[in-house]
């Protein structure tokens, strides 16, 4: 995993949320760090694209966090 390390940091999806966006091309995702000083967390993030549980995903910054989507009502 050495060779993504200049371009971000890799996370491997757990669970797969939900899906959001006008037309729901947008799932949110918990992912685990694999490298880094934040190794081990589990963070939440919005992700586009096909993806499953057990994919890896390279994020360009593990600083930020997506907000919890919540049902309207």
């Amino acid at each position: 995993m050495a060779e993504y390390r200049e371009r971000g940091t890799p996370a491997e999806v757990v669970e797969v949320v939900k899906r959001t966006g006008v037309y729901g091309e947008i799932k949110q995702v918990l992912c685990k760090i694999l490298e880094g000083p934040e190794v081990g967390r589990v963070k939440r993030r919005n992700v586009k694209g096909n993806l499953k549980k057990g994919d890896i995903v390279v994020l360009l910054s593990t600083e930020r966090e997506a907000k919890e989507i919540k049902a309207r009502g």
